[in-house]
């Protein structure tokens, strides 16, 4: 990741840039996870995050953090491509931890009931 540094991916970016990144994470979120499932070790904070980022009530900076740390999980070719078993992830990872860091509290209690409830019936949004 010396390339692209955590800090750059996580810029919260003009609402331009964040409608972009929101569309393309709604496209690729639910495939992503479920590839994603077993290496990822916090999957109910990944898709409360999802949520939270696609809640219109979120502030535009915490979305564009969520939205820039779940553009970057959706991405197929990253620093570390995703078909790496047991690594592929591993920079996703990071970049997840930091906005999770970056954002601490913002995510609701409704984000995690709305992530339990897709966990159970596996979404294909």
């Amino acid at each position: 990741m010396d390339n692209v540094k955590i800090g750059e991916i996580l810029l919260p970016g003009e609402q331009s840039e964040q409608e972009a990144r929101a569309r393309k994470v709604r496209r690729r979120f639910w495939p992503t996870l479920k590839r994603a499932m077993r290496q990822v070790p916090f999957s109910r904070d990944l898709v409360a995050a999802y949520y939270c980022a696609m809640d219109p009530t979120t502030p535009m900076r915490t979305r564009g953090i969520l939205l820039g740390a779940l553009a970057y999980f959706v991405m197929p070719i990253d620093f570390l491509p995703d078909m790496l078993a047991m690594v592929g992830f591993s920079d996703d990872i990071a970049v997840l931890t930091a906005a999770f860091a970056a954002i601490s509290g913002q995510i609701k209690e409704d984000h995690y009931v709305r992530a339990d409830a897709a966990l159970q019936s596996t979404p294909d949004e």
